[in-house]
């Protein structure tokens, strides 16, 4: 499973930026699966990071926020100049990305997105993303993941 590779992890190798794959074995239905896939690697749930499909203004959006909070809304919306965020419909989601639910990476997606990465990303050396699949994360510097997506940084975390 770990030797397998997808666009994220494509991606990374062709760009010969430094990262590491780890693979997980967590539920997709579990009710704190964030949580659950850093006990998993055993790493600090504050480094692990989700990628969320949204669209602010009828523009799809990837947020990527620390699985220890919630998407706040509002601030995507603001920091990306816009006045609305919503979640994106999920199949829309998934045919936009190319990947599945819970497993959208925010590298290597079937069309490139405007992407916002929280703001605590980069008081980290490195930050774990989904690697493109359930069941495997891919760990790298946040300023590489940031200059991959083109991605804008921002506030746009609220703690649970």
């Amino acid at each position: 499973m770990a030797g397998q590779g997808t666009p994220a992890t494509a991606l990374l190798a062709k760009q010969k930026i430094a990262h590491s794959t780890h693979p997980y074995d967590v539920s997709p239905d579990s009710p704190n699966y964030g949580a659950e896939v850093a006990a998993a690697l055993g790493v600090p749930p504050e480094q692990v990071f989700k990628s969320l499909v949204t669209e602010v203004d009828g523009v799809l959006t990837v947020a990527v926020v620390p699985v220890t909070g919630e998407l706040d809304l509002k601030a995507l919306a603001a920091a990306r100049g816009g006045k609305r965020a919503t979640l994106a419909d999920r199949a829309l989601a998934e045919r936009s990305t190319g990947y599945v639910r819970g497993g959208i990476s925010p590298l290597g997606q079937r069309k490139r997105l405007p992407t916002v990465v929280d703001v605590s990303a980069l008081g980290f050396s490195t930050i774990y993303v989904s690697a493109g699949r359930r069941g495997l994360q891919v760990q790298l510097a946040p300023g590489d993941l940031v200059a991959l997506t083109g991605a804008a940084t921002a506030p746009i975390a609220a703690t649970r």
